[in-house]
């Protein structure tokens, strides 16, 4: 910082002007915030199983059914952006507030759709008013816990963005083989309300942030038109590009391309453009503080590991095992109760331990998961699935946990709303391409593997046509005609072999995804260690370093 010695310390070192919780315990406030929150991620996986359904209920099919999950990442990417904004104008608590009504009401009528059409509608309306309630969130915790005691808050938070995902089949699923897909999104309505009457009652909106309220209208109101233009054409277009390529055959699809392209062009036009913008949406300068530039990238792999096995895990089990959308749910289970125990424990820890020690740790028992995964065969277990689950479960909040806590130490406190949202943008960046990565390679190693298993089913291999000898007898001897019988044995051969393919392209992903976790984690060398200047007192027992 420029400024020098004590006053330098002063600008930077926490406050309770800016929190959140009032003459409250900011532990009350933590929790009731995080509530809506849990909400909003847990519906960007609940429909996933649903699907099916949904489209035989509305009539359409189940590719169109799946612009009910896109539709609501585009409208949620694109408002994240902007949410900084917004709340700094509004006012923080009024802004989460209309956040919460307008996803509980749009969540109503989701579940009251009568068209396809208009459950899409309600879904972009969700979208909206979903999209700002993470980086709030996480703005007000920022605020409203000092930096010692960060680490724990960042737990209670981790639950919304770990937890959620991996209950969202299972959830989706129970509801939907039990009640209908309609209660998928019912659910939300109670827990909107809830949501509602506890933000009103007990967080407060701080005099500080009302006087910069006041301050920024008396200066008169900007918004930065071409930025936001330019980063939601550019996310909207990465989250059709990411969700619809492998429906349409990636590159292959005219419009595929075009996404690409309107993605590339208008997320480095908003980066060029938000440098040199007076008064830009998203402070891009924020990236010259290291921790936060590293954070923001790790929380990226976060979620392109955690989204793409959350939909990866349940999607092996049921095309490989035939599981139901209930039982591929179950399959998580056991990881979000280990998850349940793993997040406290992470946030008292990230006090007491070398945070970089404890994402190393989580980086190797990650691999451990991913190695495990990698060696599934189509005789594996339910039992081994959800332990090898379990493991991923168990490092996943010892990375989140202190990697959030380090990402903000040195940020301006004014900047901390923009610096979740921009946390935010990257979290779902990672999470769509986590999503479509992994599908992409599967459906790679698919015909690969298919085109080298089929080459070996000709009657020139003796292991094939002792096999088809084998079992025409057996269908003979069970009733069927010689030529049935020959028939039937070789189906039968041909279906066991594309279980074969099926598995062995889930195991070559996950056997990838273990490669980009070792690839990347030395990034974790980068994170330097909290200063005095960095709001961080040098000399506190509290403090440990990186």
């Amino acid at each position: 910082m420029a400024a020098p010695g004590a006053q330098g310390k002063a600008a930077h070192l926490w406050t309770a002007a800016r929190s959140a919780a009032g003459r409250h315990s900011p532990w009350l406030i933590a929790t009731i915030i995080s509530i809506s929150a849990f909400m909003e991620v847990l519906d960007t996986a609940i429909a996933n199983v649903s699907l099916q359904h949904i489209a035989g209920s509305l009539s359409a099919s189940y590719d169109q059914s799946t612009w009910v999950l896109t539709s609501y990442l585009i409208a949620n990417a694109v408002v994240v952006p902007a949410s900084s904004w917004l709340s700094n104008v509004i006012g923080r608590k009024r802004y989460y507030m209309i956040s919460v009504a307008l996803f509980t009401v749009s969540s109503l009528l989701c579940g009251l759709a009568p068209s396809l059409t208009f459950l899409i509608m309600a879904r972009i309306a969700q979208g909206i008013g979903g999209g700002g309630l993470a980086p709030v969130t996480q703005a007000m915790l920022i605020d409203s816990f000092p930096p010692a005691s960060r680490g724990k808050a960042m737990a209670v938070y981790g639950f919304t963005v770990i937890l959620a995902p991996m209950l969202g089949p299972l959830l989706g699923g129970y509801i939907t083989d039990q009640l209908s897909w309609h209660w998928i999104f019912f659910i939300n309505v109670p827990i909107g309300l809830l949501s509602l009457t506890l933000v009103e009652a007990f967080v407060d909106e701080p005099p500080l942030l009302l006087e910069e309220r006041k301050m920024r209208w008396a200066r008169g109101i900007r918004f930065d038109f071409a930025g936001a233009a330019l980063i939601a054409l550019g996310l909207g277009s990465l989250e059709v590009m990411t969700d619809r390529g492998v429906q349409d055959d990636w590159f292959a699809s005219p419009i595929i391309r075009a996404a690409a392209v309107m993605a590339a062009v208008c997320i480095i036009g908003f980066v060029v453009w938000e440098l040199f913008a007076s008064e830009p949406l998203l402070e891009m300068r924020l990236f010259k503080h290291r921790n936060f530039a590293v954070g923001t990238f790790i929380i990226m792999v976060i979620g392109v590991i955690l989204f793409g096995t959350t939909q990866f895990v349940p999607q092996m089990v049921q095309q490989v095992l035939g599981y139901t959308a209930m039982q591929a749910g179950m399959a998580l289970t056991l990881g979000g109760m280990i998850t349940m125990v793993t997040m406290p424990l992470a946030g008292i820890l990230t006090g007491r331990m070398r945070p970089r020690n404890m994402m190393w740790m989580a980086f190797a028992v990650i691999c451990v998961s991913l190695w495990m995964m990698a060696h599934f065969a189509v005789t594996v277990t339910f039992y081994q699935v959800a332990y090898a689950r379990a493991w991923q479960s168990a490092g996943i909040p010892f990375l989140f946990v202190p990697l959030m806590a380090a990402a903000f130490v040195g940020l301006p406190p004014d900047r901390t709303g923009n610096a979740a949202a921009m946390i935010a943008v990257g979290r779902n960046v990672g999470g769509s391409i986590g999503i479509a990565m992994v599908q992409a390679l599967l459906a790679r190693r698919e015909q690969f593997h298919q085109a080298r298993l089929v080459s070996r089913l000709q009657p020139l291999n003796p292991p094939y046509e002792h096999a088809v000898h084998v079992l025409t007898r057996l269908f003979a001897a069970r009733g069927a005609s010689p030529a049935a019988a020959s028939h039937m044995a070789v189906g039968q051969i041909y279906a066991f072999m594309q279980r074969q393919v099926l598995m062995m392209s889930f195991d070559d992903v996950f056997w990838a995804l273990m490669v980009f976790v070792v690839v990347i984690s030395p990034v974790l060398l980068l994170l330097k260690r909290p200063t005095a200047h960095d709001g961080h007192d040098a000399g506190s027992a509290t403090e440990v370093p990186l």
